[in-house]
């Protein structure tokens, strides 16, 4: 076994989360109407999980080509506010590889992904 090279991501910006609504469909106003996120009852507008999980695919892809990337999971496990800055992390055993990334000590989310042959 052997680590993920650590990669930073971020800091996350609220231009970031609107070009991700356009490209994506995702109009929802919780992730960009700053008094519809406090109403809904968050601290305020936060990132799409698809967004984060994006990053984290991106990353993976461009450190493994995207021609390898046999497969990917993901799951959500924390918010993505604007100025977050994340630490991508992860372990990679032979064609099977697992992520997390972190802000601060809160992981926010985490992938499993199996590649066609060891990168």
């Amino acid at each position: 076994m052997s680590a993920f090279p650590p990669q930073r991501i971020g800091p996350i910006t609220r231009t970031d989360i609107v070009r991700y609504a356009g490209a994506g469909g995702d109009f929802n106003p919780i992730h960009h109407d700053e008094a519809f996120a406090r109403a809904a009852g968050s601290d305020g507008v936060f990132a799409m999980g698809l967004l984060s999980g994006g990053i984290v695919a991106a990353r993976l892809a461009r450190w493994a080509g995207p021609e390898n990337v046999a497969s990917y999971r993901v799951r959500f496990t924390g918010q993505v506010w604007p100025g977050d800055e994340l630490l991508l992390t992860g372990d990679v055993d032979g064609v099977a590889v697992t992520l997390q990334a972190r802000r601060g000590d809160d992981v926010v989310v985490r992938a499993w992904a199996t590649l066609r042959r060891p990168a």
